[in-house]
């Protein structure tokens, strides 16, 4: 028998940090350090015998790296958000990401690859290994530059939906998200972004969330193209964890200035061909412990009034919330939130968190879930085998057409 005593017990254990949880608190102190001295070892210390005035001199330049890095990230998205500094601090991640991945790859596969080759001594083959790491750490760099800098190619696909009526076979859903607009000013990206999009001849145009890093007030003029997307039907928008450390409800009441629909908790019906689809949107299950009066993920909310015999297209920043949706018996959930890692292969710790990196995937009987790799990009600006992309989804009925 549960006594009050064991409750507390029980309620004491829950509230103790897990393991994994403890270690995560290090992470920021530990990751900048690894991210800087590995590549440090490998390209300099590792048997090159760089002349004295090279080995100095590198690790230098790595030392400064790592007391930089953090420094500008702090300046530039803490209190005083700087964007020069954001700027700077964003990039040396990137960097430091590259170089410590493929110093760790390199410094090991190349190297044991020439061993067994018997190709050089060993000094001769520490520096083929640093001039690799630097020769592929530069393509990637500045291929993951212009990646994350042009206009998405569009992704299309068919989604079959069996709940889906004939009547509204063929709707053409484009999906925008994460532009996260931030330090680099990308308007004119922005614009030609919406451009693409008024090509696809949208019946429903959404946005995932994360629409910026920033405040509304602040990101405006890279926002104000999104004013100009057309769609036969609707415009809808839900918000995303970036939202919630920059003044959420400015984003939210901006996108209602621009003509897009907040779907926060809420739904609409959009009908076709005597069919109707259940478009409902929820804020971002970060805006729970947000403290905004009135921000919180409610699939309930969302879905209140709507007649549960018909098929449901709901919007949700994050992939996580896909157990609430299949649980409710959704059709059709469209993410964001992870950029499809991003830089590779750091899609494999998004993993961690998330149940999907992207693309489309089923959960439970009836509901799918299409996670989007993003429209922009956070923080550094590369994208490493994680194309950005705009996807156009074709919805196809599961039942025949009263033609057929």
């Amino acid at each position: 028998m549960e006594t009050s005593e064991t409750r507390s017990a029980g309620e004491a254990r829950k509230a103790r940090p897990s393991r994994l949880q403890r270690l995560m608190r290090y992470v920021p102190l530990i990751a900048p350090v690894l991210l800087w001295a590995v590549p440090c070892w490998v390209l300099l210390h590792t048997g090159q015998r760089w002349p004295l005035p090279v080995t100095l001199t590198g690790t230098a330049l790595f030392a400064l790296g790592l007391a930089a890095m953090p420094l500008a990230m702090v300046r530039g998205h803490g209190r005083r958000q700087r964007d020069g500094a954001a700027i700077v601090g964003d990039t040396l991640l990137g960097v430091s990401w590259v170089l410590f991945t493929w110093s760790v790859l390199l410094g090991v596969l190349l190297r044991l690859a020439l061993t067994v080759a018997g190709v050089g001594d060993g000094q001769g083959r520490a520096r083929i290994v640093t001039w690799a790491v630097l020769g592929v750490g530069a393509a990637l760099l500045t291929w993951g530059y212009a990646e994350a800098r042009r206009v998405p190619r569009v992704r299309r696909l068919d989604v079959r939906l069996p709940r889906l009526g004939a009547g509204l076979d063929g709707t053409r859903v484009v999906l925008i998200t994460d532009t996260h607009y931030g330090p680099l000013d990308r308007a004119r990206w922005s614009a030609r972004v919406c451009e693409t999009v008024n090509t696809l001849e949208a019946d429903l145009v959404c946005h995932t969330g994360d629409i910026a890093d920033g405040t509304a007030e602040r990101r405006r003029a890279q926002a104000a193209p999104l004013g100009t997307v057309r769609a036969v039907r609707a415009r809808v928008y839900v918000t995303g964890n970036h939202e919630y450390y920059s003044e959420a409800q400015g984003w939210v009441d901006l996108m209602d200035e621009l003509g897009w629909e907040p779907l926060r908790n809420r739904h609409l019906l959009l009908e076709r061909g005597g069919d109707t689809l259940v478009v409902a949107g929820v804020d971002d299950v970060t805006a729970e412990s947000s403290g905004l009066a009135g921000h919180g993920a409610h699939l309930a909310g969302a879905l209140d009034g709507a007649d549960p015999g018909l098929p449901v297209l709901l919007l949700a920043h994050q992939p996580t919330f896909i157990d609430r949706a299949a649980a409710h018996g959704i059709d059709l959930q469209l993410s964001g939130h992870t950029h499809g890692g991003q830089i590779w292969p750091f899609h494999h710790l998004v993993r961690i968190d998330q149940p999907t990196v992207a693309g489309l995937s089923r959960h439970g009987a009836r509901t799918l879930l299409y996670t989007s790799r993003g429209t922009g990009f956070w923080g550094p600006p590369f994208r490493v085998f994680a194309p950005s992309e705009i996807t156009l989804l074709v919805l196809r009925s599961g039942q025949p057409s009263a033609a057929s």
